[in-house]
């Protein structure tokens, strides 16, 4: 039986500036995506996932015309539409206000520091990661946001491990991906998992997924 071919993420790259948006197109295509448009605007990203099969949207959050959260509007566009591609937004700074807006959207979404476009394998994973509905955040914002956390937080709940485990989770890590970065067993992360989602009170739904929510409350979201 011959193997099943797998077809390469499709992928729509926008940034007002050129030589980052060409930079970001060679390393996702030096990763096995196909980039099937380059462009500098939020309005023309729009137009090319209306038009065209796009799994993954990668932009930068600040474009024209105002140059103030442009990507974020058309992430928010997106979901409003029904849209469930992935969209991974790109900034130079870390930002949690942005980081929160692009987590409210919900799965399939990430936020990243322009500088890991120099980080060919966190790019590419990033973007598999939305593809397949997960959420990524980048560290250092997930570090600034982790800073923020009340005393009386629901988040005091969890032990040191868990909260490694948690912080690996916005971060878009696997269960497989946390118990190699961590050196722990696969078994004894779905257990810290579990033991997260119930420490947090996240309660079975048909409408949200309890991992993204526990995401989310990590951010401060919730």
């Amino acid at each position: 039986m011959a193997d099943e071919v797998v077809s390469p993420l499709r992928v729509a790259v926008a940034d007002d500036a050129l030589l980052l948006r060409e930079g970001i197109q060679k390393v996702l295509e030096g990763g096995g995506v196909e980039v099937v448009a380059a462009v500098g605007t939020g309005d023309e990203l729009l137009e090319v996932v209306r038009t065209n099969e796009v799994d993954v949207a990668v932009l930068d959050i600040r474009m024209p015309p105002s140059f103030r959260d442009e990507g974020i509007v058309a992430l928010e566009s997106l979901r409003a539409t029904g849209s469930k591609i992935g969209v991974l937004l790109l900034s130079m700074y870390a930002t949690p206000e942005y980081a929160l807006r692009v987590m409210g959207a919900g799965s399939g979404t990430g936020y990243l520091l322009k500088e890991r476009v120099s980080e060919p394998q966190t790019l590419v994973r990033a973007v598999e990661t939305v593809a397949d509905g997960g959420n990524v955040v980048d560290p250092e914002v997930v570090e600034q946001l982790v800073r923020r956390t009340r005393a009386d937080d629901p988040l005091a709940r969890l032990t040191d491990r868990e909260r490694s485990v948690l912080e690996l989770m916005a971060q878009g890590y696997s269960n497989g991906g946390i118990a190699q970065t961590l050196f722990l067993g696969l078994k004894t992360v779905e257990t810290h998992v579990r033991s997260i989602l119930q420490k947090l009170d996240l309660e079975e739904s048909p409408e949200h997924h309890r991992r993204v929510l526990a995401v989310l409350t990590l951010l401060g979201a919730r």
